[in-house]
């Protein structure tokens, strides 16, 4: 298992944790050991599902259980996750969230079901390289996010969740035709300022739809009408020109840097933030009760600081996530190719909702 550090220390290393082992015997043999919890490796099984998938059990989960009941068992947990005492926490409401996650992940025992995943393939027009990445999610801690890149979006996918937001879901969603240009520092420094700049956007992005929408419509009740329309029409090839022109602009722009500061009244769990940044783009945070009750998508900023850190402060939450790359070599990881990467998004997201 790869677990985050410890809250809020996104830039340390990940943790590694072994769940189970297998020893190959001869006569193509095998015995399966379960190396969960701290009495030492005992009885377990391993089951191929389908392709892709399998499944661990283990058949001694007595071996899992601390002398001291779930009080003991939920202290340990709290150190080795957390790496603090439930004394060190204040906050009634982290509190009750740590003991929803423990209370969470206790309940399966080590039965558990593994897929595949494959890291987001690259190209030359993305903004930095895709990947996987720690975040500070307020109360619920470090999770980790796969950046991706789809043309003129990019995506945050949880690959582990909380109570509020499973994995799988699209945490962030980034616009990338719509760059922000913040104020100066000192302006900068007023919430309602950078408040008016994203809800002016939000109502920009919302127009475009809109006209979006409706010339959709429009092309479709003239094909219904059989009125024949050139493929290449004027009007789609000044479109792309655009487009490519406002991503060599945003490419020149992503080289630069700016001061960078956080809006007082903003929250961040980690105040070690970069002072500077290269580009900012408007974007959305999906965010929703326990148990992932009434999501919604909020408007947001997306603030890139270099090649290995982003972050994202949620305008309605008052509160700023800080993401920094995993700097781990997964082997044999690539996606065979992009049709593969972008259905195995989908199959996710559905296994979360």
């Amino acid at each position: 298992m790869y677990l985050p550090p410890h809250d809020p220390h996104v830039d340390d290393p990940m943790r590694f944790k072994p769940l189970f082992r297998i020893h190959l015997m001869e006569r193509k043999c095998a015995t399966v050991e379960c190396m969960y919890g701290h009495k030492g490796p005992h009885n377990g099984h391993i089951q191929i599902v389908k392709k892709d998938e399998f499944s661990t059990k283990c058949n001694q989960t007595d071996h899992h259980r601390m002398s001291g009941g779930r009080q003991e068992e939920f202290r340990t947990w709290l150190r080795e996750e957390w790496g603090r005492t439930l004394e060190d926490i204040f906050h009634e409401h982290m509190q009750e969230l740590i003991l929803m996650k423990f209370i969470y992940t206790s309940q399966y025992d080590n039965c558990l079901t593994y897929r595949r995943i494959y890291l987001p393939p690259s190209s030359p027009e993305d903004l930095i390289q895709p990947g996987l990445f720690k975040g500070t999610y307020g109360s619920h801690g470090l999770e980790i996010v796969m950046l991706s890149f789809h043309g003129k979006k990019a995506k945050g996918t949880k690959i582990t969740g909380d109570p509020n937001i499973p994995a799988g879901q699209q945490t962030v969603e980034i616009d990338l035709a719509h760059p922000l240009q913040l104020p100066d520092i000192e302006n900068l420094r007023d919430f309602s300022e950078l408040s008016r700049i994203v809800l002016e956007v939000q109502e920009q992005v919302r127009r475009e739809e809109q006209q979006q929408q409706q010339q959709q419509e429009e092309e479709l009740s003239q094909q219904a009408a059989s009125q024949p329309a050139s493929p290449l029409g004027g009007e789609g090839a000044e479109g792309e020109e655009t487009a490519a022109g406002a991503e060599g602009m945003t490419q020149d722009k992503a080289s630069g840097s700016q001061p960078f500061v956080l809006p007082m009244g903003v929250i961040s769990r980690n105040e070690d933030y970069p002072r500077t940044c290269r580009i900012c783009f408007y974007g959305t945070g999906l965010i929703a009760g326990h148990g992932f009750t009434s999501p919604e998508r909020t408007p947001g900023v997306f603030v890139l600081f270099d090649d290995d850190r982003f972050g994202f402060i949620w305008l309605e939450l008052k509160s700023f996530s800080l993401y920094s790359r995993i700097k781990v070599s997964f082997q044999n990881a690539q996606a065979p190719s992009r049709e593969a990467f972008d259905e195995m998004l989908k199959n996710i997201q559905s296994l979360a909702t």
